[in-house]
């Protein structure tokens, strides 16, 4: 019995002794780690998202200069020819002063290189019809009120008159003393009125182009 009892306290030594030793086996060594065990997996949990290639806002550019790509210009459209093309928005009336100016320049020239009184004359004589013209196309109209309307018709009244006097200074002075009437074709006189004519036209000059 004796023998029994101690066989027993033998076994239960033993079993005690073999369970410590797998238990501390078995124990992980975290001391001085970070957990070395099994984490588990989270990952069916989740869908991943793969990046997708995004589409341009704008087509492709690579044939924009293509002819077949640019569309016709509207030019039946009167929006686009009136305010995009924008026709030619000259009046005729500025037509018209356009072609006076070259006279009042060849008439200025003309005083100024001392022409002859035929040369002067010519002149002066294309330059009036030509205004005379204006006159009758204009009478009436708003475009008569303008300045540039108006010194033209100044200037081509003082220009007859400069005309006329030299013509008759031309006619009558070998016949006429430097006295009495014969005074208004005195050279200065005459010259003193090319002058005057002069300070006009480049006058003149100067407000048809700035009527432009």
């Amino acid at each position: 019995m004796r023998k029994l009892a101690v066989f027993c306290l033998a076994i239960i030594l033993s079993t005690s002794a073999c369970f410590g030793w797998g238990f501390k086996k078995d124990k992980p060594d975290i001391e001085g780690r970070g957990y070395v065990g099994t984490l588990p997996d989270i990952s069916k949990n989740f869908n991943t998202t793969d990046p997708k290639s995004t589409k341009p806002l704008f087509e492709d550019s690579k044939n924009f200069n293509s002819s077949e790509e640019i569309k016709p210009v509207p030019r039946d459209n009167p929006a686009f020819v009136n305010i995009i093309l924008k026709d030619n928005k000259t009046s005729p009336y500025l037509n018209d002063i356009n072609e006076l100016l070259p006279q009042l320049e060849n008439l200025l020239s003309c005083i100024e290189d001392r022409g002859s009184v035929q040369l002067f004359n010519a002149k002066a004589f294309f330059f009036t019809k030509t205004v005379e013209f204006l006159r009758n196309k204009y009478e009436g109209t708003p475009e008569s009120s303008y300045i540039s309307f108006k010194k033209l018709m100044e200037l081509s009244t003082h220009t007859q008159s400069v005309a006329t006097l030299r013509a008759e200074a031309e006619k009558y002075r070998p016949y006429m003393a430097y006295t009495g009437a014969g005074y208004l074709y005195n050279d200065n006189v005459i010259d003193q009125q090319l002058e005057y004519l002069k300070t006009e036209i480049e006058d003149t000059i100067v407000v048809l182009k700035e009527a432009h």
